[in-house]
């Protein structure tokens, strides 16, 4: 039976940057960037995951503020992936990033422009960044859990 892997991942923007992560791809070894991101958890809301794993890959507390939407890929990896995503308003931050998961190794703000030319974890990482500048966010009671 084919089981999608059901991942989640924070767009969290600061006045013009985005919040990235600096990590190794577990399937080509290359160092990348992604937003924060992982997969659900057991009993676990999707909020929660998305709200757990910012702080496991930045360091940062922070409640999302909206829902973006479903993305569907499948990765060259094999591995078919529906990701959750949500957005976070990092206005305030002004806290040192810290990332506490080991894989992170660094976690940092960029803008649009720099994303542009890095080595991004796959094409949603900026597709997601550019919905989030251009469709409106839904509300978190879109998702019933």
């Amino acid at each position: 039976m084919h089981k999608p892997h059901v991942t989640v991942a924070a767009i969290v923007k600061k006045q013009n940057t985005f919040l990235l992560v600096k990590e190794r791809d577990k399937f080509t070894k290359k160092i990348c960037y992604n937003q924060p991101a992982g997969h659900l958890e057991q009993n676990e809301t999707l909020a929660q995951a998305a709200s757990r794993e910012l702080f496991e890959e930045t360091g940062l507390s922070l409640e999302p503020i909206g829902f973006l939407g479903v993305y569907n890929l499948h990765a060259a990896n094999g591995v078919h992936y529906l990701r959750f995503c949500f957005l976070f308003d990092g206005v305030n931050e002004s806290n040192e990033l810290k990332p506490v998961d080991t894989d992170i190794l660094a976690a940092d703000w960029y803008s649009f422009d720099d994303i542009n030319s890095l080595p991004l974890r796959s094409e949603l990482v900026l597709r997601c960044i550019s919905d989030s500048l251009t469709r409106p966010a839904l509300s978190l009671e879109t998702i019933f859990n």
